[in-house]
């Protein structure tokens, strides 16, 4: 590797860690530990009277191990650690896995948007009012404060976060204006049911409701008449 042209020491520092060689003589080749920590997986061999192979290729033998002995001040535990941890999984990936994200392919402008869909989207902003999320049109929809939770909050960061995957409900679709109002409410795509109108059975409502909105002079009068009839 150090033959490569233009490859000086510094640039091989950083880039010898992340290759792997399957199939090399030395099985370290073939692991995330750095050539410059090479000794120190060979030390541990020899500390426990094992090749490194089988120091990679046997739990029982990882577990004898003993990293106190082989803290220095380039090297502590925690680095001796990810060093027996590449011995377990050698060749593993260190990053997390990323999770797929797609927006919904059946929508594409915010003509398409229907109140009571149901779609993936990513907050792209929150302010003290609630949460702007990207549903994937040109215009973000609103997640109200009041949107964000079936429980009372009073600050939007504590439910929700920048770049967070979240399902959320169209509740509102104002195309002339292009605004869209979102839910993140469990239900909320379920429709509202109002009570019918009811009527009062009897004339006696109404006409005590009238006789509250007159003056007491005039309520006196009535109340008066009333007794007289």
């Amino acid at each position: 590797l150090k033959k490569v042209s233009l490859m000086g020491p510094k640039t091989f520092e950083q880039c010898a860690g992340f290759l792997r060689v399957p199939g090399a003589d030395n099985p370290l080749d073939n692991s995330a530990v750095h050539p410059e920590s090479y000794h120190i997986v060979e030390s541990m061999a020899k500390d426990i009277n094992c090749s490194v192979a089988d120091l990679i290729k046997t739990q029982d033998l990882r577990r004898q191990i003993d990293r106190k002995k082989f803290v220095t001040e380039t090297a502590g535990e925690f680095t001796l650690g990810d060093i027996v941890k590449e011995l377990e999984k050698p060749g593993r990936d260190p990053r997390q896995q990323i999770e797929e994200f797609r927006f919904d392919d059946t929508i594409k402008t915010i003509e398409d948007l229907k109140a009571g869909m149901r779609v993936p989207g990513l907050v792209t902003n929150i302010t003290n009012f609630g949460a702007f999320v990207d549903i994937g049109v040109k215009q973000d929809g609103l997640v109200h404060i009041s949107q964000l939770s079936n429980t009372y909050i009073s600050d939007p960061n504590t439910a929700v976060k920048l770049q967070q995957k979240v399902m959320v409900t169209i509740t509102e679709v104002d195309v002339a204006r292009k605004r869209i109002a979102l839910s993140m409410k469990d239900g909320a795509a379920k429709p509202v049911h109002k009570p019918a109108d009811t009527k009062p059975t009897k004339d006696i409502g109404k006409s005590k409701e009238k006789v509250e909105k007159l003056n007491p002079f005039q309520a006196k009068l009535m109340e008066l008449k009333k007794k007289l009839d």
